[in-house]
């Protein structure tokens, strides 16, 4: 049975370099990363890297007890391309929604650069991270072999917007 009140109770908030909680915070998301990636994905040795660049932003849940249990990175490489780089949800909050409000939010952050296309990389053998960004309107552009390792591929997703 679903828990209505963590529904309620979880908000996306964007991280602030001068937010008093921003070193707990990262250390939160760090130790999501190490649990959620393997390490020759996971970001958690570059994330203060990362996020020191003037071109990314991080967004993140939170639940009632103060606990990360998700976030979404994402970068503009330009003024008319940007990349959702992370998006990690908490395998015990997992099909509630999170992963869906994480990526809205990113896509809406983006948008506000005036982006013409967002793009992603996913493992097409991740069903349900799949099934998501296409209910977002990603569409799969190529299938890149050995991206994640020798035997493991990605689906290069994007999403383009209207120039007008």
């Amino acid at each position: 049975m679903e828990n209505s009140m963590d529904k309620v109770a979880v908000v996306v908030v964007e991280l602030h370099r001068n937010s008093k909680s921003f070193a707990n915070i990262v250390e939160n998301i760090v130790k999501l990363e190490k649990k959620i990636f393997p390490k020759h994905e996971s970001l958690a040795r570059s994330f203060d890297e990362e996020l020191s660049k003037n071109n990314s932003g991080l967004l993140y849940l939170m639940d009632v007890h103060g606990e990360v249990i998700g976030y979404a990175m994402y970068c503009w490489r330009s003024s008319l391309s940007a990349s959702i780089t992370k998006l990690a949800v908490k395998e015990s909050h997992r099909r509630q929604g999170h992963g869906e409000a994480l990526l809205k939010a990113a896509i809406l952050k983006c948008r506000t650069r005036n982006v013409h296309r967002i793009s992603l990389h996913v493992d097409p053998l991740r069903i349900a991270a799949m099934g998501l960004y296409k209910k977002l309107g990603f569409q799969v552009d190529s299938l890149i072999k050995s991206y994640y390792t020798p035997n493991r591929d990605a689906n290069r997703m994007y999403l383009d917007f209207d120039s007008s």
